[in-house]
């Protein structure tokens, strides 16, 4: 027994749902979309030549329109709250040493790991500032007094 088309395209909405809720890049929502359009299509008895064209335009034109005005509702990267000791000075309390893999700084009342921004060591009780986090070792040079 043949799959009917309606049952076809409701497979591929379910599918392009699926893929945005996984990748969150507000791009398969329009492939859904169009999926959508294909679906009513079939269920109006369209010729699967047409349901396709339906798709493939309805996913196009969604995607071209849309596309700079979603862009403006995206706001980027959300800082997290390790963000928030960058810049900041904190105090080196075991030797950095980049080749060792071994330091650790106080900032803000935590330790963290930590490796300087070039390969020289840096001694214990050295001001230090946190320049950016990279996973979880925050990157550090020493202190200019700004």
């Amino acid at each position: 027994m043949p799959i009917a088309m309606p049952v076809v395209w409701l497979i591929a909405v379910v599918i392009f749902v699926i893929a945005e809720a996984a990748t969150m890049g507000l791009t398969s929502i329009w492939f859904a979309c169009g999926a959508l359009v294909a679906m009513i299509a079939a269920l109006l008895g369209v010729g699967l030549w047409w349901q396709l064209a339906l798709f493939a335009a309805g996913s196009a034109v969604l995607l071209a329109t849309t596309r700079k005005w979603v862009g403006k509702l995206k706001l980027g990267k959300k800082p997290t709250n390790a963000d928030r000791i960058v810049g900041q000075k904190a105090i080196v309390i075991q030797e950095i040493h980049n080749q060792m893999a071994q330091g650790q700084i106080r900032v803000g009342g935590q330790v963290w790991t930590a490796r300087s921004t070039d390969e020289m060591p840096i001694a214990q009780g050295t001001e230090v500032e946190v320049v950016q986090i990279s996973g979880v070792k925050a990157i550090v040079q020493p202190w200019t007094g700004k």
